[in-house]
């Protein structure tokens, strides 16, 4: 009973420190957004490269922490020492799905130049705009190789602008919107111009990403030590009380419980301020379906 008053202790943390930081988990499955037929939870995932349903993803989660919990335990003996741990372990799944869809889109972003490049020589080659998308999706850069995986199979039975805005919707993000958005617009109304245009937007998404890697690079170092100053204590009481002796003893009665509650909610005060504080300005999305549904995007979790 104490072990599982434990878990369900930690459950409650969980989701409590969810809706407080903003990454409440999804418990529903919500309709479809318009364009993707998917949940933003479920796009999310598959930004990430999560082959799991919302549903798993939160099983694996909880899982997780309660492995941490189960270990903690074991070490120390004490259940208020292991629960914010265990806790901050069960956000680690969201921690490394949202690094790696961040790495993804990011490479996404940094392939638009290099790919604009490519359609336009395939263009001023004699193929049509159709022929150079199929193109890209064959020897484009890898990110927009996997991106564009399906594009020719989906675009020969649901037609191109369905094809184009299906993708738009699985990158959900500003940068890919504008370039999809034009290659919409140059598939309806074609011309000359095309290859112009398209060039003209090479040259300003470079420009833009090169000011947004020099934005995070001068931020890295102060988020990095805002995570060590976070995860430090924590370690060290875990060490402190993980053999029999005073600390233990200590963390064991209620004077201990009480410090280690309070420490626990100074740690996730400073945690949320340094987020908050840190965050990066985030382009919104103005072409396309409401990103209102997915996750905050990557100014709150890199």
């Amino acid at each position: 009973m104490r072990l599982l008053a434990a878990f369900m202790a930690g459950i409650s943390v969980y989701l409590a420190v969810g809706y407080i930081t903003g990454f409440a988990p999804n418990l529903r499955w919500r309709i479809g957004q318009e364009g993707s037929g998917l949940s933003g939870r479920q796009v999310w995932l598959m930004q990430a490269g999560a082959r799991l349903s919302p549903g798993q993803f939160l099983a694996w989660s909880l899982l997780v922490g309660l492995l941490a919990f189960v270990i903690g335990m074991a070490l120390t003996g004490v259940p208020w020492v292991s629960l914010p741990p265990s806790v901050a372990l069960a956000f680690l799944p969201r921690w490394y799905f949202s690094r790696r869809r961040i790495r993804r889109l990011s490479e996404v972003h940094e392939a638009w130049p290099d790919g604009l490049r490519h359609i336009v020589s395939s263009l001023r080659s004699g193929m049509s705009l159709t022929a150079a998308l199929d193109e890209l999706a064959r020897t484009g850069p890898a990110p927009l190789r996997l991106a564009f995986g399906r594009y020719p199979a989906l675009s020969r039975t649901l037609g191109v602008d369905a094809t184009l805005a299906l993708i738009r919707e699985e990158l959900a993000d500003p940068t890919s919107d504008r370039v999809i958005e034009i290659l919409m617009v140059a598939y309806e109304r074609g011309g000359s111009i095309v290859p112009n245009v398209l060039t003209d937007l090479s040259d300003a998404t470079t420009s833009d990403l090169r000011t947004v890697e020099e934005i995070r690079t001068n931020a890295l170092e102060q988020r990095i030590n805002g995570r060590i100053v976070f995860v430090v204590p924590w370690l060290v009481l875990l060490l402190l009380t993980s053999q029999p002796g005073p600390f233990r003893d200590f963390y064991s009665s209620a004077a201990g419980v009480v410090v280690v509650v309070v420490g626990g909610l100074m740690s996730l005060v400073g945690a949320w301020l340094l987020a908050k504080l840190s965050r990066d300005t985030v382009e919104p999305r103005v072409l396309g379906s409401s990103a209102s549904g997915l996750p905050p995007s990557s100014g709150s979790s890199s």
